[in-house]
């Protein structure tokens, strides 16, 4: 490898959405690789191949676990683009919290935002009150311990997230989610998550994608206003799961963000 390459070389976290893993980021891990760059992807807590049952992890920390500790092991002198996707907006935003200094930026693909003025729970709150309940179609909702476990329905993936998707990538979907949850129980006990000190004061970029049906492009724009994110990308054309319908579009999104930022 070229010293040029090495000194354009980047370290990328790519944190996924509820009740999907690690395979999500298939088609992007490689072409960001092929770049040159440093492409991490782990499965959260009861997610992909991790071995934890969602009936075992009750809070967003415990969820977001196997990302805080791969951030404990990042040399101090060193930083990552960290980039969560859907609910994984969340578990990125714990990480910006936790280890501000090792994150160049966090960037939210087409992911809750959470602001620093208001409760943890603000934003997923805002987000259920838009939804209505007939739009969830076959998603099943069920107690587990002391939260709400979910387990998303094949017609919820195939006309709200993957619409856009190749017939094989739903068909992907439809073999390896596993039932994860949302957390409402725990982060609308969680007063002070994210502060101006920690969260706030990472650079953060947002990444709309224009046909996502999943998180409305309305309530991506909300989000992007109340989190006061300046750096905002847009994908055309791109459903909710912009990683798999347009991988190439993304990588160019997170390459432009890259430049600027680390």
């Amino acid at each position: 490898m070229s010293t040029e390459k090495l000194i354009d070389r980047k370290h990328y976290v790519l944190v996924h959405g509820v009740c999907h893993g690690a395979w999500c980021w298939y088609k992007v891990k490689p072409l960001l690789e092929s770049s040159g760059h440093l492409v991490t992807v782990l499965d959260l807590a009861a997610c992909g191949t991790n071995l934890k049952k969602i009936e075992d992890v009750n809070t967003v920390s415990e969820y977001s676990e196997p990302l805080l500790q791969l951030m404990a092991t990042i040399p101090p002198n060193e930083k990552v683009i960290l980039v969560g996707h859907s609910f994984g907006g969340l578990s990125i935003a714990l990480a910006m919290e936790q280890f501000p200094e090792k994150v160049a930026i966090g960037v939210f693909l087409t992911a809750l935002a959470p602001d620093i003025d208001h409760n943890a729970s603000y934003v997923l709150e805002k987000y259920i009150e838009s939804t209505r309940t007939a739009e969830w179609l076959d998603t099943e909702n069920f107690k587990s311990g002391s939260k709400t476990a979910m387990f998303l329905g094949p017609k919820f993936l195939s006309n709200k997230l993957y619409q856009q998707s190749s017939i094989e990538d739903l068909e992907l979907a439809k073999i390896f989610t596993r039932p994860g949850s949302l957390f409402m129980e725990d982060l609308i006990l969680q007063k002070n998550l994210f502060s101006k000190q920690g969260y706030g004061s990472v650079p953060r970029a947002f990444i709309v994608c224009d046909d996502d049906v999943g998180i409305p492009l309305k309530f991506q724009h909300w989000m992007i206003q109340n989190a006061g994110i300046n750096d905002v990308f847009e994908i055309k054309d791109a459903d909710h799961m912009a990683m798999l319908c347009k991988p190439q579009e993304l990588c160019d999104s997170l390459n432009q963000i890259s430049i600027k930022y680390a």
